[in-house]
């Protein structure tokens, strides 16, 4: 209820991933509980969703509907996350704004007249507007860093492949092969961004992707 009452004021949500429901009915009756048990989490348009599209902001993609949760999905719903919505991005996401000619301009919550930033504009006004106290952002050039800041957030830009970019092979990273593409939380909170962390590296992101180093989080550090 919140997410559509904050996506009606700025436009930030462009996707309800139906069968959240389902899967929290599944959760209630697992006896495990994740890290992230029961926290809905908001995911930024590009990142692979079975049943749904990664638009990128451009036509071409709209017909393209993902037959598989990418890597980082399959890791959050197996710690007990929600994935709720899809947030907007700017067309081919290498752009400080967020606006795209297919769902249109998502303004900043704190302020209608200015932009959220990029390119996890989406994701940086729904957190800030109060509709998403989790989600998973990209980052090549300041995409969890702009809108992070422009909208009074705390944003991650983990090291390179530290979390799967699989199978979501048009993250930020394609263009500007010289920087790594990486996927990282965006909540407001250090805390919340420590948790994300923990619950993404574990022992299941390492045997869906073993591309990524088996390095698991470091609470001292």
């Amino acid at each position: 209820g919140e997410a559509l009452e904050v996506t009606r004021e700025v436009n930030c949500v462009i996707d309800f991933i139906h069968g959240c429901e389902d899967q929290l009915q599944k959760l209630k009756k697992q006896k495990e509980k994740g890290l992230l048990y029961g926290i809905p989490i908001s995911i930024k348009d590009h990142i692979d969703c079975k049943g749904h599209v990664s638009s990128g902001g451009m036509v071409k993609f709209l017909g393209q509907v993902k037959e598989e949760d990418s890597v980082i999905v399959q890791v959050l719903k197996s710690q007990g996350a929600i994935p709720f919505v899809k947030t907007n991005i700017p067309q081919t996401m290498i752009n400080y704004d967020c606006s795209n000619l297919i769902f249109g301009q998502t303004l900043n919550p704190l302020n209608h007249e200015k932009s959220p930033g990029g390119s996890s504009g989406g994701e940086g006004a729904l957190i800030a507007g109060g509709g998403s106290i989790l989600g998973i952002g990209s980052d090549v050039a300041g995409s969890i860093r702009l809108p992070s800041s422009f909208c009074g957030l705390c944003g991650l830009k983990p090291t390179g492949n530290r979390i799967s970019t699989s199978p979501s092979a048009r993250s930020d990273g394609t263009s500007v092969l010289a920087v790594t593409g990486v996927l990282g939380p965006m909540a407001r909170d250090v805390d919340s961004l420590a948790l994300c962390m923990k619950a993404l590296l574990c022992e299941e992101m390492f045997r869906l992707d073993p591309t990524v180093p088996p390095l698991p989080f470091d609470k001292e550090v």
